[in-house]
């Protein structure tokens, strides 16, 4: 027996010792810190190598290490840097394919990191790759626009200040936007392109009047609207806390020229999380002052709705396990082979690409449905069927295929209930909706045009676009440029690349299940600066189901057996979106 002893003991040990070249390291604990040191190491060798880097599948391992430490701890240090490398990643695999399919994943990567990480020192670089490959890669040049806007309006300390500054300048001489955005945005005070209206006179009895102050609320969000019965000029600015009297963080409203009305209540206790009180005073006879008292703050956006004028102030709360890292790559010494091993996939893979979704914010369970207008707004009417009452109509129908899909379904009304564009919006913020739909029908004065179209929010395209978005929005087209600083701080948290995945979806399931019975023309997937979208933290969409003004559309919009062929097709597309995105999650 002895003598079999000692070359049992070496073979045990030879098969152990095979066993653990074979399992992934971190299977036998190995460090956050470790798994990242070894992927960011493998992806410098890598874009430095000249024939390895030609092949797809090497970038492919690469990522799926840096996928395997963001499962790890999706909220921890390591986190928004394994977004940002894969990102790298697929923008090196997309600089050597040349397919754009790699250069949209990197987008979606960098997207991942800014959204989760707003705060962290590698954001301003995530936004200004996105930009570069929307820019050269993808000719999407409003969106890379939009990204460089960002980068010099809210990370103008940043080190991808001046690349971003010196993007706008020549996209400015080139005339994709506006020369206005070549100035820094003014600290707090934006002026309205508009000519000055009477009560804009030096006459204090036709000053502008503060009608009233309403707000939205819940612990993660408000959003605060101050109702107004003329434009007017406004500074705003945010105050630090003062730790010595117990003073929180503090954001005021000046608006110039302006009297508090009589229902504008003086102090408003709001204590939700967020906001702690809403204070307004008459400041001299000739500004009213609006303070706003934070309980807790991590972001705040202001911005002008017209038709009738208010401004409107969104807060969030602070993001919980925020994270501020230092953008030195690490250096860690190791003396673990750093060659590739095949992935074996946990037992529990399909919950792990679950819980992966909701880190990302890619799950949706609960949509929150819109009926356009409603109440004293009627919408567009034409052929003797007004909007308001077919968008209720259809959604109600919309909303039971949905329910039977196995969606929870919200309505921002579910009767002929006037509500606000902004309060909306505000209502699936407030409710975390996972995805919002508004519902309209469409008008023209050519009774000719017909067909159905679905719409996301973005800026104007080119100048054409910046005169539409003008007329759109009730203001002139100089000012488009502050639009667009606006709009862009908005789109920053609104999931653009969702919501157009999803508007795909949504008009080609619609398109196909309606052309199964009848003729309609296609108007295609578009992207204008609606009100009504602006701030939403979801995927956002709106509808046209088509044009009351047409005949032959109006007729089948009277009948619920077409409304229930148009809801059937949005349905579809929605639970291909879904599975888009769980395939995203498990690749």
């Amino acid at each position: 027996m002895r003598k079999f002893f000692i070359p049992n003991l070496i073979m045990a040990l030879f098969l152990a010792g095979l066993l653990v070249s074979v399992i992934p390291a971190s299977a036998f604990g190995a460090s956050i810190k470790d798994d990242f040191t070894i992927a960011w190491k493998q992806f410098h060798a890598l874009s430095k190598d000249k024939k390895k880097s030609q092949y797809r599948s090497e970038w492919e391992k690469v990522g799926k290490k840096f996928r395997n430490v963001f499962k790890r701890s999706s909220r921890g240090t390591y986190a928004p840097k394994s977004l940002y490398y894969l990102g790298r990643t697929y923008e090196e695999l997309g600089n050597r394919s040349g397919i754009k399919k790699d250069f949209r994943t990197a987008v979606d990567y960098y997207g991942r990191m800014i959204s989760n990480f707003p705060s962290h020192q590698w954001t301003d670089d995530s936004i200004y790759r996105r930009a570069e490959i929307r820019l050269r890669k993808l000719n999407e040049k409003d969106l890379a626009y939009s990204d460089y806007l960002t980068i010099v309006h809210r990370y103008s300390k940043s080190d991808m200040y001046s690349n971003a500054r010196k993007r706008l300048d020549s996209m400015d001489r080139k005339g994709i936007s506006g020369d206005e955005t070549k100035h820094k945005k003014p600290s707090g005070t934006i002026i309205p392109a508009k000519k000055a209206s009477p009560k804009n006179s030096k006459d204090s009895s036709s000053r502008a009047k503060l009608l009233s102050v309403r707000y939205t609320s819940s612990e993660t969000y408000t959003r605060v609207v101050l109702d107004l019965d003329d434009e007017v000029r406004y500074r705003y600015q945010l105050l630090n806390p003062n730790q010595s009297v117990n003073r929180p963080h503090r954001l005021y409203l000046d608006l110039e020229n302006t009297v508090l009305g009589n229902g504008v209540h003086k102090a408003t206790h709001v204590a939700d999380g967020i906001l702690k009180d809403i204070r307004s005073a008459q400041r001299d006879p000739r500004t009213t002052r609006v303070v706003l008292d934070f309980n807790s703050m991590q972001d705040y956006k202001i911005f002008p709705l017209e038709n009738p004028f208010r401004l409107v102030i969104d807060v969030q709360a602070p993001e919980e396990g925020k994270v501020v890292e230092n953008k030195s790559p690490v250096h860690h010494s190791t003396s673990r082979k750093s060659k590739t091993q095949k992935y074996i996939p946990p037992a529990n893979s399909k919950k792990m690409a679950g819980e992966l979704l909701e880190q990302l914010g890619l799950t949706f369970k609960t949509i929150m449905l819109d009926p356009g207008h409603g109440g004293k707004d009627p919408g567009a009417s034409a052929n003797g069927l007004k909007e308001k009452d077919i968008n209720l109509r259809f959604t109600k129908i919309l909303a039971a295929k949905l329910k039977k899909a196995g969606f929870s379904v919200m309505y921002t009304r579910s009767n002929d209930t006037f509500i606000p564009l902004e309060e909306r919006t505000a209502m699936a913020n407030i409710k975390k909706a996972d995805m919002f739909i508004s519902i309209h029908c469409n008008a023209h004065r050519s009774s000719k045009i017909n067909g159905i179209e679905t719409y996301t929010l973005n800026l104007a395209r080119n100048r054409n676009a910046v005169r539409v978005a003008a007329r759109e929005n009730a203001v002139s087209a100089k000012r488009i440029s502050d639009l667009q600083v606006i709009l862009t701080d908005l789109m920053l948290n609104s999931k653009m690349k969702e919501s157009k995945d999803l508007a795909q979806n949504i008009h080609t399931g619609s398109l196909k299940n309606i052309r199964r019975k009848w003729n309609v023309k296609d108007q295609g997937v578009r992207e204008a600066p609606f009100y009504v979208l602006m701030g939403a933290k979801m995927p956002s969409v709106l509808i046209e189901l088509g044009y009351l003004t047409n005949r032959t559309e109006a007729k089948r919009l009277k009948t619920d057996s077409y409304l229930s062929y148009i809801a059937d097709g949005i349905v579809k597309g929605v639970l291909e979106y879904k599975k888009q995105i769980e395939r995203y999650a498990s690749l």
